[in-house]
């Protein structure tokens, strides 16, 4: 008997979500025009704002853009912001939708040079401890100037390419062989102890590596979006930026790298598993074989993306243009010298970035509602009501601990644009408010790496194809973090209190 129309909107309406989740957002929908008729539009926008941040909180159940767009609708059509505030709010953070829109696409055609980069490095370097610095240190670098989620990816690559050479050969399949990566069942007896150590080896890489995109994300200008759109409110160009933050982001990278060290020295936290003999030697083998196959074709254009990279770091440092510019240079320049001819294999550069760009758009739609409702500025006046050296602090805390369970480039969105206001206003001094900028991009950066929700990077890795064959999952990925967040949270709240 064919489904009834009800029953088939019911399955299609945010299509695998769990049963329970479609039900809490038709609720949120239902109620807030209720609360808006019996309360005020205050309270409805406060509402709003508690279920935007549920569904960022629950994005493994569902990509928050649908139900945050299915929010940001419905406050549109209650009147709590009208389309051209949500207009006006998009054009005046343009810059932050354009360094999504290319620069993440431009990072997405060095792809071939970081892989060879982290593969080198992980069978080049013996010592566990110094391999884990590395990539940890390596990613840090990485993602001060590139993106972080692209090297995330890189690195997903890395791991999830080794992991399948070595179950493979560990399940007597042969090149040519169908091969299942989710299932053990054909792995040999004598492989599966090296198999377990494995993952747990590549487990500790990719905390490490995750970690390390967010000691470096925080330090410039381009490390993560809302670095960007902090830079952008407070006038900082790139080497504004780095030297603005240093006090804080200098000395916490310097003890989340001690930090990484010690965990894998005491084998804390699920650190410190080491890699097989057996399995460095099938993967060396394995690494001989491509290197021999490659073209000079393929050995040029790994050159061509190693130019690239030297280019968008002096355009960087010297800020020739705007951040999502040079990315479209990168584009043109990597594709144009590297043979990529076809729109088709273009347009895929463009498939990391997109739906996160979409997502900014429904956090800056909200950000219009609170602008127009004025919901955080009781808030910024009671943080401003303290003293002044209490005020950074403060902030930082109140960043992280929101960044932690909802989205950093959200959080920051919403204090930047306030202490902004206050500073237009006249109530604080250009200095102050440069202080404020440091500890709101901090707090959002640092503390957040608490959760997967906090961290776009840490939420990617979470839900790639890598996290489950691994044995990654989301409790795991809290205990590992804990030790960094522990170390960084309080570390970045000491530096932004008493060394700005």
């Amino acid at each position: 008997m064919p489904a009834s129309p009800a029953a088939a909107l019911g399955r299609n309406f945010l299509g695998n979500s769990p049963h329970w989740y479609k039900l809490t957002i038709m609720g949120f929908l239902v109620l807030n025009p209720v609360v808006l008729w019996l309360l005020g539009p205050v309270v409805c926008s406060w509402l709003l704002v508690g279920e935007f941040i549920f569904a960022l909180g629950m994005a493994l159940k569902c990509y928050p853009l649908l139900p945050g767009g299915l929010l940001v609708l419905e406050a549109i059509l209650l009147g709590l912001a009208t389309p051209d505030a949500i207009y006006q709010e998009l054009q005046h953070n343009f810059p932050v939708i354009l360094l999504l829109m290319f620069m993440v696409a431009g990072i997405y055609f060095m792809k071939d040079l970081l892989l060879l980069l982290f593969s080198r490095l992980l069978l080049g370097v013996r010592s566990k401890t110094l391999l884990a610095l590395m990539f940890c240190l390596l990613a840090a670098f990485l993602s001060a100037f590139l993106d972080a989620l692209t090297v995330t990816a890189v690195i997903i690559s890395v791991a999830l390419g080794f992991y399948g050479v070595y179950h493979r050969v560990a399940s007597g399949s042969g090149a040519g062989d169908e091969h299942s990566l989710d299932s053990d069942h054909e792995v040999a007896s004598s492989s599966r102890e090296d198999l377990e150590t494995f993952r747990a080896f590549l487990r500790s890489l990719l905390m490490h590596a995750a970690v390390g995109t967010a000691l470096g994300g925080v330090c410039t200008l381009v490390g993560e979006p809302q670095n960007l759109l902090i830079g952008h409110e407070a006038g900082w160009h790139f080497k504004d930026f780095f030297l603005r933050v240093a006090p804080v982001s200098m000395p916490v990278l310097a003890a989340g790298l001690l930090t990484c060290v010690l965990l894998e020295k005491l084998r804390w936290f699920g650190y410190g598993a080491q890699l097989p003999a057996s399995v460095r030697q099938v993967l060396a083998d394995f690494a001989h074989e491509e290197n021999a196959r490659r073209t000079q074709s393929q050995r040029l254009a790994l050159m061509v993306q190693g130019a690239a990279a030297l280019i968008l770091i002096l355009c960087l440092a010297l800020h020739v243009a705007e951040v999502g510019l040079i990315g479209l240079l990168v584009i043109v320049l990597i594709t144009s010298f590297s043979g990529i001819t076809d729109e088709h294999q273009i347009g895929r550069a463009f498939q990391d970035a997109l739906p996160f760009t979409a997502l900014l758009v429904a956090f800056f739609a909200v950000v219009a509602v609170i602008q127009q409702q004025h919901l955080f500025t009781p808030i910024i006046h009671a943080v401003l009501a303290l003293p002044m050296d209490q005020q950074p602090g403060m902030l930082f805390i109140a960043n992280g601990l929101l960044s932690a369970i909802s989205d950093n480039v959200f959080v920051a969105t919403i204090y930047i644009t306030e202490v902004k206001s206050a500073l237009e206003a006249g109530n604080m001094t250009r200095e102050h408010f440069d202080t404020l900028a440091v500890a709101i991009n901090t707090g959002t950066n640092l503390p957040s790496v608490a959760t997967p929700n906090g961290q776009a990077a840490f939420l990617f890795l979470l839900t790639s194809s890598v996290a489950p064959l691994v044995r990654l999952s989301y409790g795991r990925m809290v205990w590992m973090a804990l030790p960094y967040t522990i170390v960084m949270g309080t570390l970045g709240w000491w530096a932004v209190s008493h060394w700005l």
